[in-house]
């Protein structure tokens, strides 16, 4: 229905008004802000600083944590994470359930895993079975994600065959064979991509005509969220589940390859050493006319006086006589041609060399197609209010997705903050990407929404570097991933203070309890009031109650991660959400005991019927 709905508004697939209706809206960028980018706007803020409301910062109080859960809801997950912990359980869970349904049938075994790990974990088969748990969910104070979670439980084999279709080794870069650019390689360590990930879905390629399924499936969830969270919820999408993720690889080299030469470029003798990472953040440095002819001769780049005219005027976008790092974005800019999309600078010579050998007519469509169902989808979020968050995925697709949903922002983050990107802590690059798209966002006079994770793909990534033997891109500890966190949440906080209150809005999806304390803490000491809804939190759904509830009542903006779909299609999210439970023995240990002090207290007060409907608290409102 929805699918049908936004083809009377775009017009046929095969009409041109349907084609274009991505790209006449993909636009070069047009700085609209009237202050230059080094002005900082600082606005006026309250004198009276608003107290923050009292939170037990411990999250111990089991009372306030199970306030929306009734008795036989508090037995049925204290069921579940004990089985959670039982190692021999866990590690076959896929055979068991198989083994389960066999046994029982398929009417018992629905019946069954409804009683227990699916009714813990998941909300409903559809957008109508999910409202209930919405609906009370929000009446304490946490309102809703909804993400799709039926997948097929793909095996090896099966998955071998998709990706020889997906990605193509003839159509491999001549960059992607440099050193520096191995990781872009479209190889056998890119395949079985779900292997070693228990936090994330892994979406896999099976044609055009499964990304189209894919997108009716995005627009219907959107609608989920429009009816039944009263538009205070997102909607969580994938762009690999868009299109051939091979195409956001080539993307993502041409993108890292543009910014190395535009480093060369912009980089004198005193740039290098000890002072290099300060210089590099300094996101306004650039060239002038003279000084971009001057490199290029240095780098012995032979050209004309014309040719060095005509190529800075396509890049000074600004028209001022200064190309920085905004204006050469522009030159990968996704409105462009694809041919030009995939041409970049040689860093050696300055010459334009094709990313490919050689882009067929068909991956051109097929590009084209992926940024038809992006924009698709962000239109009709936009259409119907609901804001879209843009899940990360693997390093080398990170680059792509970054600036398209950047690129969504330009368009569609206007008025107000309708797509948010993610931030993966675990990267080393984790703070230099945020803070040039916080500054793209100014320049461009938009509002920046983002969800800050730790991520979802240590042990593939890590893998994955040492099997090709590029620079491993995550950072070498917790404790080095925690730091990058608490300095990229610093930033944050540092720049919410220096524009309009609402400007920058940040989702900390975090299960860890220090990070969730010390993002409260930061709040209060940047004067950030939780009424101000620009730093909320996020949970998954059946996990971490004992932060999320306390959190929402007490006035914080909170988020559940809220999975859905029919019992058959969602075992493989299932056995995620058993083996990650597992890799969290501590925490787990740590409910179970707050679950079975507050059974006991219901017990003997006399409240073992206890109504949720009957203790929903006052609250200062869930905007």
């Amino acid at each position: 229905m929805a699918l049908r709905c936004l083809t009377g508004r775009l017009g046929h697939p095969g009409s041109l008004r349907y084609r274009e209706g991505l790209f006449s809206s993909w636009n070069a960028v047009a700085f609209t802000s009237t202050t230059t980018a080094g002005n900082k706007i600082v606005h006026e803020r309250e004198t009276l600083v608003k107290e923050h409301p009292h939170i037990d910062l411990t999250f111990s109080n089991h009372k306030e944590a199970f306030r929306s859960k009734t008795t036989k809801e508090l037995i049925r997950a204290y069921c579940v994470f004990q089985i959670c912990s039982i190692p021999l359980i866990v590690n076959n869970n896929n055979k068991l359930m198989k083994l389960a349904r066999a046994i029982l049938g398929a009417n018992l075994f629905r019946k069954l895993m409804k009683m227990t790990f699916y009714g813990h974990f998941v909300a409903g088969e559809d957008k109508v079975a999910i409202r209930p748990v919405v609906s009370r969910n929000r009446q304490f104070g946490v309102k809703s994600i909804l993400d799709y979670s039926a997948e097929e439980d793909l095996s090896d084999e099966k998955v071998k065959k998709t990706d020889e279709r997906a990605f193509k080794p003839e159509q491999m870069s001549e960059i992607s064979k440099e050193p520096d650019h191995q990781r872009f390689q479209s190889q056998l360590e890119i395949r079985n991509r779900h292997k070693n990930v228990v936090s994330s879905r892994t979406y896999y390629y099976e044609g055009e005509e499964h990304c189209d399924r894919n997108m009716e499936i995005f627009l219907d969830a959107i609608d989920g969220v429009a009816d039944a969270t009263n538009k205070t919820g997102f909607c969580a999408i994938k762009l690999t589940a868009l299109g051939r993720p091979e195409l956001l690889i080539q993307m993502s080299d041409a993108l890292v390859s543009t910014h190395e030469f535009f480093n060369n470029l912009i980089s004198t003798e005193e740039s290098e050493g000890e002072d290099r990472q300060e210089f590099r953040d300094d996101v306004t440095r650039g060239f002038n006319r003279k000084e971009f002819v001057l490199k290029l001769r240095e780098l012995g780049v032979t050209v004309t006086d014309e040719d060095c005219e005509r190529w800075f005027s396509m890049l000074d976008l600004g028209q001022d006589g200064h190309v920085d790092i905004f204006d050469w974005d522009n030159l990968l800019d996704v409105n462009m041609e694809l041919s030009k999309l995939f041409a970049v600078p040689d860093p050696e010579t300055g010459e334009l060399k094709s990313l490919i050998k050689r882009m067929p007519l068909e991956a051109e469509m097929e590009m084209r197609n992926m940024l038809q169902r992006v924009d698709n989808i962000a239109r009709y979020a936009m259409e119907r209010d609901v804001r879209v968050m843009v899940d990360a995925e693997q390093s080398y697709f990170q680059p792509a997705i970054n600036r398209l949903t950047m690129e969504l922002m330009k368009k569609f983050n206007k008025d107000k903050a309708i797509i948010f990107n993610t931030y993966q802590a675990y990267l080393k690059a984790a703070y230099d990407s945020i803070k040039l798209d916080l500054d793209t966002a100014y320049r461009n006079n938009v509002y920046f929404g983002a969800k800050l994770v730790r991520g979802a793909y240590m042990e593939q990534e890590r893998a994955r570097a040492a099997a090709i033997g590029y620079e491993d891109p995550i950072n070498p500890t917790f404790e080095a991933t925690t730091a990058m966190y608490h300095k990229v949440l610093r930033k944050v906080m540092r720049t919410i203070q220096t524009r309009e209150k609402g400007r920058v809005a940040v989702m900390v999806a975090s299960h860890n309890e220090d990070t969730v304390k010390y993002t409260v803490e930061l709040m209060k000491e940047y004067g950030v009031h939780p009424d101000d809804k620009v730093i909320c939190f996020g949970q998954l759904l059946g996990m971490c109650d004992q932060v999320s509830f306390p959190l929402g009542q007490a006035g914080y903006s909170v988020y559940k991660y809220v999975p859905y779909g029919p019992v058959e299609e969602v075992l493989p999210y299932l056995s995620r959400r058993a083996t990650e439970n597992k890799g969290i023995l501590a925490k787990v240990k740590k409910e179970k005991r707050l679950l079975r002090k507050e059974i006991w207290r219901r017990i003997t007060r006399g409240q073992f019927l206890y109504d949720p409907l009957k203790h929903i608290p006052a609250l200062s409102g869930n905007k």
